[in-house]
């Protein structure tokens, strides 16, 4: 079995001598700043910024004295600090603590799908999909991004197979598009398929009552699973849920190990997602607000002389192909109180580094001019506008 020089030296340091120990170090340290450096020299070195204050559309940078503009969140809606939500939040913590500090029930190991079953994946799902099916005994397919000629090829050859299951995002949170669920579910009652909808970035503003991709596109009678967060949308502290037949739940119940081993939910974050949603459930003007101000961003960016990918989601990919022009240019919006971050190699193709905007409901009209502004400097600053 083949296996790297880091880890054949890792493995190796039990096995040695004191001296022939330290050596294996020296050399495993040597390997891992080579590695390091050649991340440098490729300008996809990622650095972590610290806020100190809480999320908004106004925070505070460790390292910066001033106000900055917060352009880097998953906080659609706006409502991690809406004073209803953290009120809720507060009320469920005082009743019931910090935690139940336990995990739900020390049992079960079988999985849900079985190597009788396929499973087909749109090759730019998020992370978390793909390691999931990794874990799967299902056979696995991948077809092109949206591409439903491939998906029907694959899913005619995965008709040998018991169950057929079509795994995507609902919107893909790199490139800000939109999957094309009616098609999809086409192709899934045609080949007998069921559909599985990741939800993460479309949950509660998505569709005319935020119910997400599967409600914006009038299929959510043919959408058999849904996976979505309460992480970001809905109060963006953590957690997430799944939706789908009563006997699915059940079964996940029963045999899912991630839930059988988690601890549940800390209350005060059950408080403020259940709070997150009344409020999303009493009226839909937050939504309209947050598109509203994703439409004026777009429009604006583009006049400018920016490609922004995507359809019209809150998710503004701004793409400009080199990674260290994408950090650099990241760095000097943070100095011009713009927070923003740059993706490169691995989080994306090498070749297709970008900087994610993303939009929220507490955004004024203001913010997103100052940001729009902001990039049209730094922009033409780097040679990324004429």
């Amino acid at each position: 079995m083949w296996c790297s020089p880091v880890l054949r030296a890792s493995l190796s340091l039990g096995h040695r001598s004191p001296s022939r120990a330290q050596s294996a170090l020296a050399q495993l340290k040597h390997l891992l700043e080579e590695e390091l450096e050649g991340i440098r020299g490729a300008g996809t070195w990622k650095s972590e910024r610290v806020i100190t204050s809480k999320q908004g559309p106004h925070i505070h940078v460790e390292g910066s004295q001033r106000d900055i503009l917060n352009f880097c969140a998953n906080n659609y809606l706006g409502l991690s600090s809406h004073p209803e939500v953290i009120r809720s939040g507060l009320d469920a913590l005082e009743k019931y603590g910090a935690g139940l500090s336990s995990v739900r029930f020390i049992c079960g190991t079988q999985v849900l799908l079985t190597p009788e079953d396929a499973i087909l994946s749109d090759e730019l799902n998020h992370a978390s999909i793909i390691d999931g099916i990794r874990l799967c005994k299902a056979n696995k397919y991948r077809y092109k991004h949206m591409d439903m000629r491939d998906l029907e090829a694959k899913l005619q050859d995965a008709q040998k197979y018991r169950l057929r299951l079509v795994a995507t995002d609902g919107a893909f949170s790199m490139d800000g598009d939109v999957a094309p669920l009616k098609e999809i579910c086409n192709l899934a009652q045609k080949y007998k398929a069921i559909v599985f909808v990741d939800e993460c970035h479309a949950t509660g503003f998505l569709g005319p009552t935020g119910r997400g991709t599967d409600e914006l596109l009038g299929v959510m009678d043919q959408v058999t699973i849904i996976n979505s967060t309460l992480g970001k949308a809905l109060g963006g502290a953590a957690g997430g849920y799944t939706t789908g037949p009563k006997a699915l739940v059940d079964l996940l119940r029963q045999r899912s190990r991630p839930y059988l081993f988690s601890n549940s939910l800390p209350p005060a974050v059950v408080g403020c997602a259940s709070k997150a949603l009344d409020l999303l459930m009493e009226s839909n003007a937050i939504a309209q607000s947050m598109a509203a101000k994703t439409t004026r961003f777009r429009s604006k960016m583009a006049e400018a002389g920016f490609t922004i990918s995507g359809n019209n989601h809150p998710i503004c990919p701004v793409m400009l192909g080199d990674a260290r022009l994408a950090s650099m240019m990241a760095d000097d919006m943070l100095k011009r109180g713009i927070y923003v971050i740059g993706f490169s190699y691995p989080v994306v193709p090498k070749g297709q580094a970008r900087i994610r905007v993303q939009i929220s409901a507490v955004h004024s009209e203001e913010d997103i001019d100052r940001c729009v502004e902001a990039f049209s400097e730094v922009g033409r600053k780097h040679g990324a506008l004429p």
